[in-house]
């Protein structure tokens, strides 16, 4: 059982973000400047955005094989957390240019990134904004 939180609030809450590109990652810890801007575009780019029933499951083995190829960001905690009675450790979500909704893949030791998804709609946005802030970090 983690600490229950909102899935919203969580984000304040990790200690690192990684960032995979084409599956090259770089790591930033909470503080660092990169960190910061990526935090607080991903909080720009969720605000008033609906958290919605996720479309499907994460199978850690495709998880991770998609996660070789594009743009994904990491959130990592140092506890587990609880959002929606679905605990994690680290939060990963494919970034794309145009997407007006993504799923969030869900992490923990024991099962990895199986499992169920959150997902957030973002309202007449799109992931555009915070895709040029990864992209050009």
């Amino acid at each position: 059982m983690g600490i229950c939180i909102g899935l919203e609030k969580a984000f304040d809450c990790a200690q690192e973000i990684n960032i995979y590109n084409q599956g090259e990652c770089s790591t930033y810890g909470c503080g660092e400047p990169v960190f910061n801007s990526v935090l607080n575009g991903f909080k720009e780019m969720i605000d008033g955005a609906h958290e919605m029933p996720a479309f499907g499951v994460s199978i850690n083995n495709l998880t991770m094989e998609a996660r070789s190829e594009g743009l994904w960001v990491e959130f990592a905690f140092d506890k587990t957390y609880e959002s929606n009675g679905m605990p994690y450790e680290k939060l990963l979500i494919e970034v794309r240019q145009g997407y007006q909704g993504f799923n969030i893949n869900r992490y923990n030791s024991q099962y990895g990134y199986d499992g169920r998804c959150f997902y957030y709609d973002l309202v007449n946005k799109n992931m555009d904004k915070f895709y040029n802030i990864l992209i050009n970090i």
